[in-house]
């Protein structure tokens, strides 16, 4: 049963009473009595109090009354009037300091009448106290905790009437009022957001060569602690027409060196009022693939497939794009993402464009831009599963850069690029608790000849599977185990002489989500996979190692 503090009781009913009486500020005793009785009676016509307890502070505040006006002196008249034949020059400071005693002597007066108020009720409180039976002490304190409640919202009010009254409180304001007030402070509606991502990496057993992974300059023998990612996201709505998107990144880079890089920097132009149809312009991510669009900082594998990411390494470029998605179904790729389902976020169902094709920060050095489109939509069942289906393509020409060779020249290559297109699906069945992620891509692509004398136009292929459960804990902690196998058979176009790349994998991971601001994971990869990195350490005898080996990641996830 809980248990009433008499004391933290009494002084609870004493400040509710003074704060009442100072807040009220009566010009004499009366007054007072009688504002005061108003206010109790508010407060029993309301039910905030019972009729019981109005009785009871009514007869309490009385009984003061009585002692305060018993114990206070009568007024002392002046001692005498001043004469209208005496107004003389030596009679004004005097008249002056006379009605100087009279307002202290009444100020003096009013501090006397309020601390026997506050003595007195806090008397009568104490004789309730100690009056009051156990149960009816619990319903006191908590018309008490009630009435504080309404004192603290009544401030409130107060304060908010306060900004109505000097137009800065936006209840005031319709949705065209509160444009114009922030026509000119667009800064008012960005958001500053990112993470940051530690990870440890550590390599088991290694044969044939030297471990690379191209999308993830840790994952070397030579690596340990790194911070991999470091993001900070500037982004909000300008204008109801204009979204501004920038993101700048602070990583370990593919030559080895941290360095701060820009990753984005786009607008969202809306084409009309619902904003469904948008122009993106400005480096911002390539519309192709799945995995490719996913955050790093929702994704569960420590780095994306090979087979993807090779269509553009850094997943972004410079461009501009058309999308279109209906206003329900953008949502719902938000929704995606905030209800921890690790979306890919919203790139519109349909989204056609052109880009560059050069990559991230690199300017185009053949003239000629990349075309793409993308298809996808997230289906939602009747019983609130989700499963997404994406279609997308793209074609262009690419020029890889070209180094020679240990023995021998560099490989030629013609100066407009080769061919480079591929198509792809994707098919999502998002983890409630089952997930499923599974990609593959076709098509042709820069590829360095077996001859290492030329760089041609090849076949490429290859994809992933990965499968998760994803299990949420009472307290909300979540704890995802993972399983995902790769495979990719093509050239590495943002290699170095685009030499063919062989990738065959098989990664089991654990990610452990204590709060919403940490993330753990953990992973474990075996297989095998050409290091595509040392072009001249290659030689017509020795070409490419292909490499087999066993390697980990750890990684701590800051979110913010």
């Amino acid at each position: 049963m809980l248990r009433i503090n008499p004391t933290r009781l009494r002084w609870r009913l004493c400040s509710l009473f003074t704060a009442a009486t100072v807040a009220l500020t009566p010009t004499s005793p009366a007054l007072a009595s009688q504002a005061m009785e108003q206010l109790f009676g508010i407060l029993k016509a309301r039910g905030s109090i019972s009729p019981a307890e109005y009785d009871l502070l009514v007869a309490a505040m009385k009984a003061d009354e009585a002692k305060a006006t018993a114990g206070t002196p009568a007024a002392t008249p002046p001692a005498s009037a001043p004469s209208p034949a005496s107004s003389t020059t030596s009679a004004a400071p005097a008249a002056s300091t006379a009605a100087l005693e009279a307002r202290l002597a009444a100020q003096e007066n009013r501090i006397k009448q309020l601390e026997s108020a506050l003595n007195g009720t806090k008397t009568r409180v104490e004789q309730i106290a100690a009056k009051t039976s156990e149960p009816e002490a619990t319903g006191l304190a908590g018309k008490v905790e009630k009435l504080e409640d309404i004192l603290m919202g009544t401030k409130g009010q107060v304060e908010e009437l306060s900004r109505i009254t000097d137009n800065t409180s936006p209840s005031t304001l319709n949705k065209a009022e509160l444009d114009d007030l922030l026509a000119d402070k667009w800064y008012e509606r960005m958001k500053l957001r990112g993470y940051a991502q530690f990870r440890y990496h550590g390599v088991l057993d290694e044969e044939g060569g030297t471990l690379n992974v191209p999308n993830d300059a840790l994952a070397n023998d030579l690596q340990t602690f790194g911070l991999r990612r470091g993001r900070m996201v500037f982004s909000g709505d300008v204008t109801n027409h204009l979204y501004m998107y920038l993101q700048a990144d602070y990583f370990g880079n593919l030559s080895g060196t941290n360095a701060l890089q820009a990753r984005d920097y786009y607008a969202d132009v809306s084409l009309d009022s619902a904003r469904e149809f948008r122009v993106r312009l400005g480096q911002s991510k390539v519309p192709y693939g799945w995995s490719n669009l996913q955050s790093s900082q929702n994704r569960l594998a420590l780095e994306r497939a090979d087979a993807i990411n090779s269509a553009v390494e850094g997943e972004r470029d410079i461009g501009a794009y058309l999308m279109w998605a209906p206003y329900e179904i953008r949502n719902r790729f938000k929704d995606l993402v905030k209800m921890g389902l690790r979306g890919s976020g919203d790139y519109g169902v349909v989204a056609i464009g052109a880009y560059s094709g050069n990559g991230l920060n690199r300017g185009d050095n053949n003239g000629q831009p990349h075309y793409i489109a993308r298809l996808a939509y997230p289906f939602e069942f009747p019983n609130g599963q989700f499963f997404e289906l994406g279609v997308q393509g793209y074609t262009g020409n690419f020029l890889p850069s070209t180094q020679k060779f240990s023995d021998a020249a560099a490989p030629t290559v013609d100066p407009k690029g080769v061919r480079d297109q591929r198509v792809g699906v994707s098919a999502i069945l998002y983890p409630q608790p089952f997930g499923i992620e599974a990609e593959w891509n076709w098509g042709r692509g820069p590829t360095l000849s077996d001859d290492l004398k030329t760089i041609t136009s090849d076949s490429l292929s290859g994809g992933y599977i990965q499968a998760s459960y994803r299990h949420i804990f009472a307290d909300q902690q979540e704890l995802i185990p993972f399983i995902r196998w790769q495979h990719y058979d093509g050239g590495r176009k943002f290699a170095t002489n685009a030499p063919r790349n062989q990738v065959d994998e098989l990664g089991i991971g654990l990610r452990y989500v204590p709060y919403p601001e940490l993330e753990l994971t953990l992973m474990y990869t075996h297989g095998n996979r050409i290091n595509t990195s040392s072009s001249d350490k290659v030689s017509a005898a020795s070409h490419y190692p292909d490499v087999k080996a066993s390697y980990i990641g750890i990684q701590a996830q800051i979110n913010f």
